[in-house]
């Protein structure tokens, strides 16, 4: 059964809080006699507003911009309702208000898909491989703090710029418990793990585009020797100091 749906927008000064003669603006949406109010962070003279047409009166300047910023509210208030409605969301005053405010958008941060994936590897990879992704997170950790001042970020601001960024951080990041500064192996291992998750993110729709669209990573070709017996048994006989060792 097709039910109707009523639907209005209402301009109208909040007298209630006037001062010096002027009242602030604000914007009613009902839809199905159930209303929601939308402060519009204008003010305007009592005098001057013309409660019949919902304007402002008169032609002036200040008359001009009120009316026009009013026609774009209506615009953006009627294009929500149409969005929710091709997106066969149930309306109702507060999710058209939620949408034209963009307070209905989930907006996902670093360490939600951090979390997300730490969740999600517990059974699929193994212990030595999850702890390479812890490391991997403290490093980052680490970057959003030096470089942004922050612990989070959210994962729309994420751009090729943030990538370099993190790129040149492992690289001339010093360790506390050992001299070396990382390898480009080792970077870039640290950016391919921070690559999976970014990934794992456009995958759910979390971002919409992948920042590593244009990342391409520079793995350094190694030759790997053998240990003979004797090294073999001279580390086994080794006493490690270093915890991390």
């Amino acid at each position: 059964m097709k039910t109707s749906t009523t639907f209005s927008i209402l301009f109208w000064l909040k007298q209630s809080k006037a001062k010096n003669g002027e009242a602030p603006l604000y914007a009613r949406i009902t839809v199905n006699g159930q209303r929601a109010e939308i402060s519009l962070k204008r003010k305007i003279k009592i005098a001057n507003w013309n409660a019949t047409k919902n304007r402002a009166k008169g032609t002036n300047q200040e008359a001009r911009t009120i009316n026009e910023y009013l026609n774009q509210v209506q615009k953006g208030i009627i294009q929500s309702k149409n969005e929710l409605t091709l997106e066969n969301k149930f309306i109702t005053s507060q999710a058209i208000k939620s949408r034209y405010l963009k307070e209905d958008e989930q907006n996902h941060t670093l360490n939600d898909i951090i979390k997300y994936h730490n969740e999600d590897m517990v059974n699929k990879l193994r212990w030595g491989t999850q702890k390479n992704y812890y490391t991997t997170q403290k490093y980052i950790s680490k970057f959003i703090k030096k470089c942004f001042n922050t612990t989070d970020i959210y994962l729309k601001q994420l751009d090729y710029n943030f990538i370099l960024k993190f790129e040149k951080f492992l690289r001339e990041y010093q360790p506390l418990d050992h001299q070396k500064k990382m390898g480009n192996n080792s970077v870039m291992k640290h950016i391919e793990r921070f690559r999976k998750m970014i990934t794992l993110s456009f995958k759910l729709e979390w971002i919409e585009r992948d920042p590593f669209i244009n990342f391409k990573s520079k793995f350094e070709k190694v030759e790997r020797g053998y240990l003979t017996e004797i090294e073999l048994e001279t580390i086994e006989e080794k006493q490690f100091s270093i915890p991390r060792l």
